[in-house]
């Protein structure tokens, strides 16, 4: 059996229109969900913590108080990042609900206004003037869905996709958690030595930052080799920082 051909555009043939529920699932959530937050917190909780372990080996050679700190910073760390995630998002979800019982009530009350905005929107889009006030005519008949296409195109918030602040709390936490423990390992386990740290710290910086590169279009090594140089340096000058604080006894 030969293979339907597909439609030809240039003969004004059109494509059949998709199922409107299927469109943009062949792309990852680039908004807001588990993945903004788990990716920073991981990277952060990494960063931070091989950076505070490293300064406080600087200052002393005593392993007790710099896996005290360790453990610390990433209780400190986990925390503080579960409840700036979960206000701010919070803070954005309730403001998006604001705006739109704000633009809801434009709609019932300015009707044929909020129409012309809708058109003028689908216009500076490319869309002839009169197809667009049809558009915009018939996108009204449903206050409702009127709603949502304003929230859209004003606003840039889907009413039915706003953020869950417990959600983003609760990946930051988890993340921010694996990610400081990493440099810490070695120091539970009862390796002295900072040489392990080091390396299990640079493997993991290395490893988050390609993993970042899966959801962009930067090469595995290039984002690999910047989160490892950019960790490094923030350890490298606080183990300084603390060195020179150590030198000094205070």
């Amino acid at each position: 059996m030969t293979e339907a051909a597909a439609p030809d555009e240039s003969s004004g043939e059109r494509y059949p229109l998709p199922d409107p529920s299927t469109i943009g699932k062949e792309h990852p959530d680039v908004t807001g969900g588990w993945l903004r937050p788990s990716v920073f917190g991981a990277s952060d909780g990494l960063v931070s913590n091989f950076a505070l372990i490293m300064g406080m080996a600087g200052g002393t050679t005593d392993p007790k108080p710099v896996i005290i700190a360790g453990v610390a910073g990433l209780a400190a760390g986990a925390f503080s990042m579960a409840v700036g995630e979960y206000t701010s998002v919070a803070s954005q979800a309730e403001f998006a609900r604001a705006e739109v019982k704000r633009e809801r009530r434009e709609i019932l009350r300015h009707d044929a206004q909020e129409q012309a905005e809708l058109a003028s929107m689908f216009v500076a889009k490319g869309v002839e003037e009169s197809v667009a006030r049809e558009v915009a005519h018939q996108i009204h008949s449903d206050p409702d869905n009127a709603l949502r296409v304003h929230a859209r195109e004003e606003l840039g918030v889907d009413t039915d996709d706003l953020p869950s602040p417990m959600l983003a709390a609760v990946s930051s936490f988890l993340s921010f958690a694996v990610g400081a423990l990493i440099p810490l390992l070695p120091l539970v386990f009862g390796i002295t030595s900072m040489v392990p740290t080091v390396g299990v710290s640079l493997l993991a910086l290395f490893g988050t930052g390609a993993l970042v590169t899966a959801i962009t279009d930067r090469p595995w090594w290039f984002g690999g080799l910047r989160q490892m140089l950019l960790g490094s340096a923030a350890a490298g000058l606080t183990f300084l920082v603390g060195s020179l604080v150590g030198g000094v006894g205070i």
